[in-house]
């Protein structure tokens, strides 16, 4: 059985919900972060990721608690779609807080957690749209491609205090937040066509990579971005 704590951010749903919930069953104890406080399993706290002050006190009440803290999954996001053009600024940082600098910080914040106790696994959230040109998402994809670079760096500069970062990509997922536009029939026929798996992935095949990641404890893995995209990247 596992032992000790995972960090889950953006835990009440979606790929979130999924990543907890597997962790749960692999016998992690699971605090899940989010705005509204909920989690499916283990512990659920309320905190705005998007709030350096709220994550900061959030992680140090967890740091103030006997229990260890082996992980965390970095997995709160916001998507965001604009023409180019005529895209807002405001809507382009609050993408990038929220996918980027919210990686950072919660990072951050794990740091000493997991180096008190001898070490850990940090697991980001990326997307396949990380190496791709899609049209009218130029906000995601350069946060999606910020989380690979930040993963790099973190893996590179923390592996002497023994925790691996790992940036996992998953590719076309549907979640209660994308379900209508996936089943519509020209989607369903596009995605058929693009993607070699011939069908999109669920929130449970990323949940059980994540936590077999944990299970794995692989301390010499690091640095390095798993797709989890059927096939779609590297489709010509």
């Amino acid at each position: 059985m596992a032992e000790g704590r995972v960090i889950v951010t953006g835990a009440s749903k979606g790929l979130g919900a999924a990543t907890a919930t597997a962790l749960d069953g692999a016998g992690y104890e699971v605090v899940g972060l989010s705005r509204t406080g909920v989690s499916p399993v283990g512990r659920g706290m309320v905190c705005d990721m998007t709030d350096e002050a709220a994550v900061q006190a959030a992680f140090a009440g967890l740091s103030a608690e006997p229990e260890p803290v082996v992980g965390l999954v970095n997995n709160a996001g916001a998507h965001g779609q604009s023409v180019s053009a005529e895209i807002d600024v405001a809507d382009y940082e609050r993408v990038m807080t929220l996918n980027a600098t919210a990686v950072v910080v919660a990072s951050r914040e794990a740091h000493a957690l997991l180096k008190r106790g001898g070490g850990g696994l940090i697991v980001n959230m990326g997307s396949v749209f990380d190496r791709l040109g899609v049209r009218e998402h130029v906000a995601y994809c350069a946060s999606k491609a910020a989380v690979g670079a930040i993963t790099r760096c973190l893996a590179v500069e923390w592996a002497e205090d023994g925790i691996s970062v790992i940036n996992v990509a998953p590719g076309y997922i549907e979640t209660d937040f994308n379900r209508d536009f996936i089943r519509r029939d020209s989607v369903q026929r596009w995605l058929e066509r693009r993607i070699p798996a011939g069908r999109t992935g669920t929130p449970e095949e990323v949940g059980s990579l994540v936590a077999a990641l944990f299970a794995m404890r692989t301390p010499y893995l690091t640095g390095e971005t798993i797709y989890l995209d059927g096939g779609h990247g590297v489709n010509h």
